[in-house]
């Protein structure tokens, strides 16, 4: 008869979702599991499977725990047009969390060209978060805030892709002023500046 688990899988899976986030998938080693989650090799096997299997287990919990976060976030504005603005501005709230990237990212551009299945992941998690941006366009021109003849797809990927750039600069180390500033730059260009501005 099994024994029952004696860890906290949730626990367990945040220490390695770091772990691969900080070093790699490469550079991650069974030693690195192991001591970060405190489980001997047969336990951590025997829960998530292979290295493998437990960096695709972390990295689709990521990426479903992001896409929570931005529902709740384009929805919780007021109007829409705030939350755009925010999406842009995020990377710059946030530059000590952005100094470690994206893991998503980070793992398509480690693992992209070798790995099929972290590419159309990647993918796939991309078309989502383009999805809920391009929704909360839509939004905000029925509030009259972003011209209806704009295309609410074609704009939320230019927003991604600025989004996605901020959080690259950040990680290279660049100075939160010049993110800000370079943030506001994309917000102005992208977005229209409303009557309160």
């Amino acid at each position: 008869m099994a024994r029952p688990r004696t860890f906290d899988e949730k626990q367990v899976l945040n220490a390695v979702r770091d772990q691969f986030w900080d070093a790699g998938y490469a550079a991650t080693s069974l030693e690195d599991l192991m001591r970060v989650s405190g489980l001997g090799k047969g336990s951590l096997y025997a829960a998530f499977g292979d290295k493998r299997q437990l960096f695709l287990r972390v990295l689709n919990s990521y990426t479903e725990a992001n896409h929570g976060r931005l529902r709740e976030a384009l929805a919780g504005a007021p109007r829409a047009l705030d939350a755009l603005r925010m999406l842009i501005e995020a990377p710059v709230d946030d530059p000590a969390g952005t100094r470690r990237g994206c893991l998503m990212a980070n793992s398509a551009s480690e693992l992209g060209n070798a790995d099929p299945e972290v590419l159309a992941h990647a993918h796939r998690t991309y078309e989502t978060s383009t999805a809920l941006i391009g929704d909360c366009v839509a939004r905000a021109q029925r509030e009259g805030d972003l011209p209806a003849e704009a295309d609410p797809v074609a704009l939320a990927r230019a927003l991604l892709a600025a989004q996605q750039g901020l959080v690259f600069m950040s990680r290279t180390g660049m100075d939160t002023a010049t993110l800000t500033a370079t943030a506001r730059s994309l917000a102005t260009r992208l977005l229209p500046t409303s009557p309160d501005d």
